[in-house]
């Protein structure tokens, strides 16, 4: 088995790491999915990624069925819209890896085209966007992570190392992939989220007791949630307990939405956890203070608030 079409779905911060490096790849069929004025827009402006432009080839739905390999990269609120458009593109072969954030995508993506075309994967990529623009450090990149969910290798986990090999991408396979998949959200609840409602830099965290002590309250109910569910976190690897290195002025995903104006992932967050907390009899204030915050912060982005 071997990977030679490959589509991502969703060009933005992820999709664009995933981009970069694999139009390094020789051989390789790679295309970006989208549709009407997006397609277009694509197509006609390219995307510019550590001030290099790409144009990727851009397939519809339809054009892109068939595809040995589907990568998801959209944002949480993109995410039934994307699961309509990966339906098109599966056939009996394909496979499919989710690198978005949270813990339920590949949940998502599997009612709909089954379980089995899924490899449970994840990334981490500290990126930038300014304007149309987006910019990360090749080096420092994380990357990406995955794994069959019964842990052992598999002809998909050798044909994902392959394709990878040689692009610029940094990339592992774990035996232990939900502990890594919770890790990870582990960290972007603790670190997106009250920066998100502060407005600051991540360096707040080692610089503010208080801002320190926000995210221990949302991760320890993070803890317990994961601890009910079965989900051992000391199993990850060390390097999934921290993020890429990034300076102290760095704003993560959320806060960039926000100062965008745009919706952020929390439903993805403190939303999820609030749900699972809910179903499982554990206790959120935290995340349930979070969540409320943060989507009042959205609606006066919208204007909700003016009142002049």
């Amino acid at each position: 088995m071997d990977f030679k079409k490959v589509v991502i779905i969703g060009a933005g911060a992820v999709g664009s790491y995933m981009l970069w490096g694999l139009s390094n790849k020789d051989n390789l069929e790679l295309s970006v999915v989208a549709s009407g004025k997006r397609k277009e827009r694509i197509e006609a402006e390219g995307i510019c990624i550590n001030d290099k432009l790409y144009k990727p080839a851009v397939k519809t739905p339809e054009e892109a069925f068939g595809a040995d390999l589907v990568i998801v990269a959209v944002k949480y609120n993109a995410l039934p819209a994307a699961v309509l458009d990966i339906k098109e593109i599966v056939d009996d072969h394909s496979v499919v890896i989710s690198l978005m954030n949270g813990v339920d995508s590949e949940d998502v993506i599997a009612a709909e085209i089954g379980e089995e075309h899924i490899v449970p994967a994840l990334i981490k990529v500290a990126s930038e966007r300014k304007q149309n623009r987006i910019y990360f450090d090749p080096e420092s990149t994380i990357g990406v992570v995955y794994g069959e969910k019964d842990g052992k290798s598999s002809e998909r986990t050798g044909a994902l190392a392959r394709l990878f090999e040689g692009t610029g991408l940094h990339y592992r396979e774990t035996d232990v992939i939900f502990s890594e998949i919770w890790s990870k959200f582990r960290l972007n609840v603790g670190n997106n989220l009250p920066q998100a409602m502060l407005g600051v830099g991540v360096g707040a965290y080692g610089d503010s007791e208080h801002v320190a002590a926000i995210r221990e309250g949302l991760v320890k109910e993070l803890d317990a949630i994961a601890k009910a569910k079965g989900i051992d976190l000391s199993l990850a690897d060390s390097s999934s307990t921290r993020g890429s290195k990034v300076l102290k002025r760095a704003r993560y995903s959320t806060l960039q939405d926000l100062d965008a104006k745009r919706h952020t992932e929390v439903d993805m967050f403190s939303g999820a956890l609030m749900r699972m907390g809910k179903e499982l009899g554990i206790p959120t204030p935290y995340n349930e203070f979070t969540f409320h915050m943060i989507k009042a912060i959205e609606e006066k982005n919208d204007g909700s608030f003016d009142y002049s």
